[in-house]
Formats: structure tokens, C-alpha cells, sequence
């Protein structure tokens, strides 16, 4: 293998490993950290504020871990949520291509 052939080659390894540790691309804000996710049934007494669509890369050169974007979607969803004076999520919809539906509520 020439020199150059080698050298690709390794920095495709490096590379794929990079992508493979799940590199996040969001990080949890202060106040999305006071936002909780929840279910229907905890949220019967709460007002909903709105209905938040999360959207985040499924895929970068190879498909994403899907743990990882739906780590991601919450995370975004929680922080929109709390921007939008909420203090729980619900989620709606199934995860799909790196987009999910969550409602937002203010609970007591």
C-alpha cells in the first residue's frame, strides 16, 4: 500500500470512530434543565403551551445512533420548551429521520 493510500485510510478510521462515539451537536440549557419529560397521565392537571417539533442530524456520513438523537430531540425539545415558559414535555410522535413532536406544558 503507497504512502498516500495509507494515509487515507487512516484518517477514514479516525474519522469513523469520531462518529461513532455519538458526538452530541445540542447541550441542555440551564432552564431546559428545569424542564421534565413526562407522560399523558402526569399532565392531566397541567395547561399546554404548545407543540414543539425537535429536529436534529439522523445521519452524519453514516446513520446516527438512535439513542443518540433521541437524546438530542429531548434535550431540544426541553430547552425550546423552557424558552417558551413550559415546565414539562410530552412526546407525541415516534422518532423519525431525526424529528419528533412533543408537547409543551405548564404544570403546577
Amino acid at each position: 500500500m503507497n504512502t498516500v493510500t495509507k494515509k487515507i485510510t487512516q484518517a477514514t478510521a479516525v474519522l469513523l470512530a469520531l462518529l461513532s462515539t455519538g458526538c452530541a451537536f445540542v447541550s441542555l440549557t440551564d432552564a431546559g434543565a428545569e424542564v421534565r419529560q413526562s407522560d399523558a397521565e402526569n399532565v392531566k392537571n397541567c395547561t399546554l403551551v404548545a407543540t414543539i417539533s425537535s429536529q436534529t442530524k439522523n445521519t452524519v456520513v453514516v446513520d446516527r445512533n438512535l439513542s443518540k438523537v433521541r437524546e438530542e430531540l429531548i434535550v431540544l425539545a426541553r430547552n425550546r420548551a423552557a424558552a417558551m415558559g413550559a415546565n414539562a414535555i410530552v412526546p407525541v410522535s415516534e422518532q423519525q429521520n431525526g424529528t419528533q413532536d412533543f408537547n409543551a406544558y405548564s404544570c403546577p
